[in-house]
């Protein structure tokens, strides 16, 4: 575990403190908490990201896909 210090502004550090005690947690695990939140926004955004790029230029299969399932009363 790596230890990193932090500044923050007087006002922003007392909310914290306030948010942790009535999430009724450290303000160290609150800050802990923020990355491993910001890094699943980002893995997700990734895999998105590469699911259009593996999608470009296929549209047009994509809504026969839909049209057949149509078809086939899955809709």
């Amino acid at each position: 575990m790596s230890a990193l210090t932090i500044r923050l502004a007087d006002d922003k550090y007392r909310r914290q403190k306030e948010l942790s005690r009535r999430r009724q947690t450290s303000v160290n695990r609150l800050i802990d908490e923020m990355p491993t939140l910001m890094l699943t926004e980002f893995d997700a955004e990734t895999r998105f990201l590469l699911r259009v790029e593996r999608g470009q230029g296929k549209a047009s299969h994509g809504i026969e896909l839909l049209e057949k399932a149509k078809g086939d009363g899955l809709s």
